[in-house]
């Protein structure tokens, strides 16, 4: 089952702590690492992820960009980050698919979860970014204690069997 991710980028920036601390330095910094982020997230978690920013004081149409493997979405002049989630969410929703907003903006939630997605918090998104980061870390470890060719995987005895094959005995 297909499994896409759209997140209220603000939401998540405001709710995460060292993203809210960090906006307070340069919020293009924020943003950049919360596209970082989600990228690494995407990829383990095999899940499409869509990043909805308001399009504050820009005039003229939105944009969508892909950054990292993640779509980047800023909305039109007039239009609200909540507005285009609800339209990608109507546009999406497939029995196929398990679509997931990720915004602490409880009206948000409802809406988004009676066209058929899922809800997730922003604090429950970070939660589980957090997790899937350990758990990577955990899995790369894992790899780097491995042997790295196939005789050296192989058991003993085989590795030895093996030897005699190709000496001819």
């Amino acid at each position: 089952m297909e499994e896409i991710l759209i997140v209220d980028g603000y939401n998540c920036i405001h709710a995460w702590p060292h993203l809210s601390r960090l906006k307070e330095e340069s919020l293009e910094e924020a943003r950049s690492r919360l596209v970082e982020e989600l990228s690494d997230y995407q990829a383990y978690r095999a899940r499409r992820v869509i990043l909805v920013f308001d399009a504050h004081q820009k005039e003229g149409p939105g944009t969508m960009e892909v950054l990292s493997e993640v779509e980047v979405v800023y909305t039109d002049q007039d239009e609200s980050a909540d507005r285009r989630i609800e339209r990608l969410v109507r546009s999406l929703v497939r029995p196929d698919r398990h679509i997931y907003v990720a915004t602490s903006d409880y009206t948000e939630q409802r809406v988004t979860f009676a066209q058929g997605a899922l809800r997730i918090s922003a604090r429950e998104l970070y939660h589980d970014l957090q997790a899937t980061r350990q758990r990577m870390r955990q899995e790369l470890a894992n790899l780097q204690n491995k042997p790295a060719t196939i005789g050296q995987r192989l058991p003993k005895e085989m590795g030895e069997l093996f030897e005699k094959w190709r000496r001819g005995k």
